[in-house]
């Protein structure tokens, strides 16, 4: 564990981002991420990097905003930063994002001023969400260890035990502990990858989930493709986005998702803890959501816009997966979406439609993708679900049997 931050730095550089000499890295950060950016960034000019470009959050000053800020304050947002980090990618930067902060950092604010704020934000950020999820830069996102996430994740223990405890089961999801945590890597992109491209030879038509509390048919858009493992940007990097991912997902249709659904694990919505989400979609719509917990931050995300209320993606991921094996609930949507099977309100993904750069907007709609300025991630996969990829003609191929897979690949 003495060089966890070198093994993290060395993955996310040379695996996630796969970087090219000369590149620019633009790099968001909580202040507490500090060792691990500075490991980035030694590791990145080794690999030729031209700049590494930080900018860090700060658990007080976020809440500063919320607490005691003007409503002109909750209303704005900086444009220019954004416009400026998009111009970034479009001249070649790279994007990586540490995550992990305290989930539950928002919870005593008035969930109409989180909203407030965060709609700005989003209207704002468009310019570089349309870069990322259109795949037009190389980009990766890996986690590490905050005192409010460590705290959250381990409540009974002391602050330095549970910061090292999050730190251990973060390298057990990431692999640190193997011997070549490089070469594990790329071999298990290698192996989601097989698997992604012999779910898209099946070309479904839908998926159907069943489980406790879930009976759920996800029709699939025209044209769909699966993803998993590597990712290729537009800019000709092969890179690997999620440090650790263990899914496979492609795009479900706008308007072809009926049944019911309940998650299988709380999630963090912009600062508020989500538990027992339970929603019912009919013709692609959220028409009923109910939460033990978080209802309000729920709410709020599904009225960002029309497509909020929608699905933009959909992702299979086995009941024993490594983030799984952890043992570990980290509250934090890049580990829990990659030990469970998810889906996912909001924007979709280009990556996920064949020739989507050939299609106008409206083109794209027509094939089921859909359009949003979130994109927020729920676990709805457990050792009790079953999913059946549905042809066209009704013919129903099993997938998974109590989460786990039922067909191998080559």
């Amino acid at each position: 564990m003495d060089d966890f931050e070198t093994k993290l730095a060395e993955l996310a550089v040379r695996v996630g981002l796969n970087l090219k000499e000369g590149q620019e890295i633009f790099l968001t950060a909580h202040v507490d991420h500090l060792p691990l950016v500075r490991a980035i960034a030694k590791a990145a000019y080794r690999a030729g990097a031209s700049g590494v470009f930080p900018v860090f959050s700060d658990d007080e000053l976020s809440l500063a905003r919320l607490r005691y800020g003007n409503e002109a304050a909750l209303n704005h947002a900086p444009r220019w930063f954004f416009d400026a980090v998009a111009r970034a990618f479009d001249e070649g930067a790279a994007r990586l994002a540490i995550t992990g902060t305290d989930p539950g950092l928002f919870g005593e604010i008035p969930p109409e001023k989180v909203g407030k704020h965060m709609q700005a934000t989003r209207e704002a950020y468009r310019p570089m969400l349309e870069r990322i999820s259109e795949f037009r830069i190389n980009w990766t996102i890996v986690g590490y260890p905050a005192q409010g996430w460590a705290k959250a994740v381990f409540p009974d223990l002391p602050e330095d035990e549970a910061l090292e405890a999050l730190k251990t089961a973060i390298a057990k999801a990431t692999r640190l502990n193997e011997t070549d945590p490089v070469a594990a890597w790329r071999r298990r992109a290698d192996e989601l990858t097989a698997r992604a491209r012999y779910l898209s030879e099946q070309n479904f038509d839908a998926l159907h989930f069943r489980g406790p509390g879930t009976d759920l048919v996800v029709g699939l858009a025209e044209g769909h493709l699966w993803q998993g493992g590597w990712g290729q940007a537009k800019n000709g990097v092969k890179c690997l986005p999620n440090i650790p991912t263990e899914e496979v997902f492609t795009m479900p249709h706008r308007d072809r998702v009926d049944g019911v659904v309940r998650a299988t694990m709380p999630f963090s919505l912009n600062g508020v803890l989500v538990k027992g989400l339970t929603v019912r979609f009919r013709d692609g719509v959220a028409v009923e959501v109910q939460a033990e917990e978080g209802q309000k931050a729920v709410e709020a995300l599904l009225s960002a816009d029309e497509g909020a209320k929608r699905l933009g993606e959909v992702a299979l991921v086995p009941a024993d997966s490594g983030v799984r094996q952890a043992g570990v609930l980290f509250l934090n949507t890049l580990f829990d979406e990659n030990a469970a099977s998810h889906i996912a309100f909001g924007q979709a993904y280009a990556e996920n439609l064949k020739d989507a750069d050939a299609l106008t907007p409206e083109a794209r709609a027509q094939k089921g993708m859909n359009q949003s300025q979130v994109h927020q991630d729920w676990m709805i996969g457990s050792e009790a679900m079953d999913v059946d990829g549905v042809r066209q003609d009704g013919t129903r191929v099993p997938l998974m049997r109590r989460g786990q897979w039922v067909f191998e690949v080559a």
